[in-house]
Order: C-alpha cells, then sequence, then structure tokens
C-alpha cells in the first residue's frame, strides 16, 4: 500500500507545475511578438547623449532610419557626428524640449511615421527631499514623466493610423529607482515610478493597434550625468546605490534593444534588476509563460530577498544617523 502511495506521489508532483504551465500558457497575454528594426524609423528622445545615443547608434547599426530629438542643439550635432563616425549612418536630429507639447509634436511630425518609438530623456538630482525646492521636484516630473505623456501623445496618432508596416514599439526608459524607492530620490522615484502606471494601461490602450509597450529598468549607468550626480549625491544614497553596481551605456543599449525587438513588457538590465522585476511585477503583463511561471513560483522568496535589502537598507541609514548626530555633538573628531 505504502508503495502505490509514493508511487501516486511521483505521478502527483509534476503534474502541479505542468497544470500551472498549462494555465499560464493559455491566459498570458499579449502574445510574444518580435519587433523588427531594419529599415524601420526608430525616434529617440534623450538622443544626445548617454543611453539615448547608445540606442540611437545601436538602432542605427541594425539598419535603421534613426531621428534623434534633445534639447541642446549643440549635443545633437555632436551626437550626429559621433554616429555617423561610428556607424556611418547620418541620423536626423530635432531640438526641442519635452516639457514644450507643440514643440515636440512639430518635430515629430516633421520626422515622418514612427515606428519604434524610445521616449528616453530624463534629469535627476540625488538630494533629500528638504533640501529639495518646489521648483526642482516640478521640473523632476515635468521632464520625466508629463515630457513622456508629450512625447507618445505627439507620435500617437499617426503610429496608430499606419498601414501595413508590421508591429510598432513604444519604450519607456525608466530605472530601478523607478521599482524600489532610494533614499534621496524622492522626487526622481516618483517620476519613475509613475512611467510604470503609463505604460501598462497604455498598453492596454494600443495593442489592438499592433502596438507594444516596452519598460525599461537600467541600474546606476555611466554616463555625463550619472558622473555629475554622483559629486553632490548624499552617503547613504551612494550606500544604497553601491549594492546593486553599475553599467556601461553600451550594455543597457544592448540589452534595451534585445528586449524591445523580443517584445518584453519589463526589461530588466543586470541580475539584480532581474530580481527586482520579480519582486515588483504586480499587475504587468507578461509575453512569456515560462517568465510568469517563475514569477509565480518565487513570490514568497523574491519578496523575503526584498525585505532581506530593506531590512540592510535601513541598517545602513541608522548607522549613518547615530554617525552623524554624533559628529553634530562634538563626540567624533
Amino acid at each position: 500500500m505504502a508503495a502505490i502511495y509514493h508511487l501516486f506521489l511521483y505521478f502527483l508532483i509534476p503534474l502541479v507545475p505542468l497544470s500551472l504551465l498549462s494555465i499560464l500558457a493559455l491566459i498570458v497575454r499579449p502574445r510574444p511578438i518580435r519587433i523588427p528594426i531594419k529599415s524601420r524609423h526608430v525616434f529617440v528622445t534623450g538622443g544626445s547623449s548617454g543611453i539615448g545615443l547608445a540606442l540611437a547608434q545601436q538602432a542605427a547599426t541594425e539598419g535603421a532610419r534613426v531621428s534623434i530629438l534633445a534639447r541642446s542643439a549643440g549635443k545633437l550635432d555632436e551626437a550626429k557626428q559621433s554616429i555617423k563616425l561610428a556607424t556611418g549612418v547620418e541620423v536626423a536630429t530635432y531640438s526641442a524640449d519635452v516639457r514644450d507639447y507643440d514643440a515636440v509634436s512639430k518635430a515629430i511630425e516633421e520626422s515622418g511615421p514612427i515606428d519604434v518609438l524610445i521616449v528616453n530623456q530624463g534629469v535627476f538630482v540625488a538630494k533629500e527631499l528638504v533640501e529639495h525646492s518646489p521648483e526642482d521636484v516640478k521640473f523632476t516630473i515635468d521632464v520625466n514623466l508629463i515630457g513622456s505623456f508629450n512625447v507618445i501623445k505627439a507620435a500617437l496618432p499617426a503610429m496608430k493610423a499606419r498601414k501595413d508596416r508590421g508591429p510598432a514599439s513604444i519604450t519607456l526608459v525608466s530605472s530601478q529607482a523607478g521599482q524600489v524607492g532610494i533614499y534621496g530620490y524622492a522626487a526622481y522615484s516618483a517620476s519613475k515610478f509613475g512611467l510604470q502606471g503609463l505604460a501598462q494601461a497604455l498598453q492596454q490602450e494600443v495593442i489592438a493597434d499592433d502596438i507594444h509597450v516596452t519598460l525599461i529598468f537600467p541600474p546606476d549607468t555611466d554616463t555625463p550625468g550619472f558622473e555629475e550626480e554622483q559629486k553632490s549625491r548624499p552617503e547613504v544614497t551612494a550606500i544604497i546605490a553601491a549594492s546593486s553596481g553599475s553599467m556601461k551605456t553600451e550594455q543597457v543599449a544592448k540589452k534595451a534593444m534585445d528586449g524591445i525587438k523580443a517584445g518584453k513588457f519589463t526589461v530588466a538590465c543586470n541580475f539584480e534588476g532581474f530580481l527586482l522585476s520579480l519582486a515588483t511585477t504586480g499587475m504587468s503583463p507578461q509575453r512569456s509563460f515560462w517568465l510568469a511561471f517563475l514569477e509565480v513560483i518565487t513570490a514568497g522568496p523574491i519578496r523575503l530577498t526584498a525585505l532581506f535589502f530593506q531590512w540592510d537598507w535601513y541598517k545602513a541609514i541608522e548607522k549613518w544617523s547615530k554617525t552623524k548626530t554624533k559628529k553634530e555633538s562634538g563626540n567624533v573628531s
């Protein structure tokens, strides 16, 4: 009898995950898709430097017609020459502030119908909220979040009206600080968290038009902006950020472009980012039933891991706070 019971268990145990996989294969939406890049029009905001420039160069290398938009005409010229030197491709440039809807609309109209829109512009200042001016906060939200609405709203009518051009893509470049709040990043995290809600709602609105939304979550990336930010970021921010490490712009661009072409909704750029994506997936769409399976079975363990990270961060904050208090009271030299 015991032998029959154990034999029954041997057959039953594999049935549970297989049944879950079968259910997920049936219900996971949207379905897998491939987004072509070659001979398509790729439009990149924030394309004059950093991740945006690397993405524009990657697209040019893969045979796309590339347009880049940024505020500084001088930096756009430098970026244009840099891409031409690296790839031999002449890109189109447009100078506009993403906070100005009319200027953005004019640039997008001049560029022509877009197949792959990459919304990448972003500003950030690592500073405690009490030290931020209201103008600082508004500027961050306006560029990172409102600017993204402006760009997408301006590009969407022509993207929806395209005929026989194959699947299209809208990509939003967020941040790991858009997955988890970090000391000193209150305004920046708020603006990047907002992109998650925008992306989820937008995907539902445009899926019938064969437009596929991708959300990129880069870690600290070696860009000119990051170099400047490191000079003034709070000590605690630096301690917390060190737990994830940094990446080169070319590495992030490669990961991002691979995710865009695969039509992924969420794209993590390193292992820590992958764990964060599992822990914070929430109501995000998932095209892969294998990844959906992993999200389901690891929900508890990943949440526990996240709590350990939070515990480590708060211990660092407590230690820093005590040291600061002692210094201010004259007990520590």
